[in-house]
């Protein structure tokens, strides 16, 4: 005869089950008819196997009003505990869309903030997954008091431990601010959505009329607002990504990044770079080529690829190390530095010095992009953000010159001038106070107004001034420039400088913080 299982045990068991049902099999058929997985799935593929340890799986929400009191699902609407990915601790907490929509309750947020306090003291990264309706209605002001709690974690988290949100759903209202107050946000193709207020309001108020693909989808986020940095084909997708990113950052500050060798080889010169920058300073080419042809394995992991695209962001590795790299775009609008790309390139920086992460450049840069949009737009403070976060930072910071470096741009691409450690130069390089034909124009006005064949002296001229003015060997006699070297080998240069920078000290002075211009 069997024996009986202890009744506490099997209570044990039972509640165990009736978390991980959430709202019960019907609701979670309606998830997985919408391409989305519960939150338990999503935990378990995205960490390693049979890593993950939940917190809190029993506890309930305290509301008794409402007739809420009937309606007590262990574990609440959200899934919190730690695991590991690639044998690394991480802290994880995921939404559950079929309890409540997922509304966020007191015992909610407490189950989030635990979680979080936990990541901060023991030094790990801390991975939101959220997929909810907002604020619990029935729970009043005690949910928007969980959300402030919420908020405050990410604020004294920040730089402390990487804080990364999967948008793997419905994300509104004041829920939006605390993915918003992490380091990277990815979202779904078609399934995720945030927005301050929901299509409905926003034809009520202002009379137009918006799906919520156009309002706060994927691409949107990624395109044209740019508060996602990833857009990902599908939740698994989106999980893998998270995973990979994971691996190029150091579990908290205090910590270097994790190495990886490969078998590509540290001394491998690239023949294919001594001929990529063009005879014709007006012609572009791709920098995410050149980029990939020096990074180990051509692996690269860009950061907002679709916002923004006249900067290139994103982690590579070089001889094992894993660096952060800021690359002007020739193939879009020539490279120049606007509104969108300072603030993109300056919140990148400003992450990577936050976790150690040595900083590689790659400037071809002809400037700031001119005009009355721009200027009322707030170019002047924007493109002080990218300067002030080069500036600050105190991690390893070389430089590549590639082709242009002109005017105040080339100050604020890592230059010698603000704590560059180590600043190379291709011989196609050209620094200067701006381009040889509007300096030859101001330069020669008078002389031009009165040659006989206006357009061939100022050709003459332009030639002069480049190779008087903006050749690279002028700026390396002035010790701007402390090498130039041969395209093919860039990245052996790099490697070498990654090695003697790896035990740099630098500080700033003591202050609470300085007032970047925001």
């Amino acid at each position: 005869m069997d024996k009986m299982m202890n009744p506490k045990i099997e209570k044990l068991h039972r509640l165990r089950h009736e978390s991980k049902m959430g709202g019960g099999e019907a609701r979670i058929a309606r998830q997985r008819a919408k391409g989305k997985m519960t939150a338990h799935e999503r935990i378990e593929l995205l960490l390693d196997k049979g890593s993950f340890r939940e917190l809190d799986p029993f506890a309930v929400h305290r509301e008794r009003n409402f007739g809420m009191d009937e309606q007590r699902i262990p574990g609440d609407s959200v899934v919190t505990g730690w695991g590991t990915i690639d044998g690394r601790l991480v802290y994880v907490f995921s939404q559950d869309f079929t309890v409540f929509g997922g509304s966020l309750s007191g015992i909610h947020a407490e189950k989030i903030c635990k979680i979080m306090d936990m990541a901060v003291r023991n030094g790990a990264p801390i991975i939101g997954i959220n997929d909810s309706g907002g604020a619990r209605i029935q729970e009043g002001v005690v949910s928007l008091g969980g959300y402030a709690d919420i908020f405050l974690r990410n604020t004294l988290a920040s730089g402390v431990v990487p804080q990364i949100s999967a948008i793997m759903g419905p994300c509104a209202g004041g829920a939006v601010y605390s993915p918003a107050l992490t380091d990277f946000i990815f979202m779904v193709k078609e399934t995720s959505h945030m927005f301050i207020t929901g299509p409905d309001v926003v034809e009520t108020v202002t009379g137009e009329k918006v799906s919520f693909e156009e309002l706060g989808g994927a691409m949107t986020h990624n395109t044209k607002s740019g508060v996602a940095h990833v857009a990902a084909e599908s939740e698994a997708d989106c999980l893998y990504l998270i995973r990979e990113m994971i691996s190029f950052l150091p579990s908290n500050n205090m910590e270097d990044p994790p190495s990886r060798r490969s078998t590509d080889d540290d001394l491998r010169t690239e023949s294919t770079l001594d001929e990529l920058v063009p005879d014709n300073p007006n012609k572009p080419y791709d920098i995410i080529e050149a980029i990939r042809l020096i990074v180990d394995d051509g692996e690269f992991y860009e950061i907002q690829e679709h916002f923004a695209e006249n900067i290139v962001v994103g982690f590579a590795r070089l001889g094992g190390f894993s660096v952060g790299i800021i690359a002007n775009q020739p193939m879009v609008l020539a490279g120049v530095l606007d509104i969108d790309s300072s603030g993109k390139a300056a919140r990148f920086v400003r992450f990577c010095d936050s976790f150690n992460i040595p900083l590689i450049v790659f400037e071809d840069v002809p400037g700031f992009l001119p005009g009355v949009d721009q200027e009322h737009g707030g170019i002047i403070r924007n493109g002080a953000k990218l300067l002030y976060a080069f500036c600050e930072a105190t991690v390893p910071k070389i430089t590549v010159v590639t082709r242009k470096a002109y005017g105040g741009a080339y100050c604020v691409m890592n230059s010698k001038h603000i704590r560059a450690d180590l600043n190379l130069a291709w011989p196609t390089a050209e620094i200067a106070v701006m381009g040889p034909d509007g300096a030859v124009n101001i330069i020669y006005r008078k002389e031009l107004a009165e040659a006989q064949d206006p357009e061939a002296r100022k050709a003459e001229l332009v030639d002069q001034y480049r190779e008087h003015f903006a050749s690279p060997f002028i700026a390396a006699e002035l010790g701007y420039i402390d090498d130039v070297i041969a395209p093919s080998e860039t990245r052996p240069r790099l490697i070498n400088a990654l090695h003697m920078l790896q035990n740099k000290r630098d500080q700033n002075p003591p202050k609470k913080h300085g007032n970047i211009p925001l």
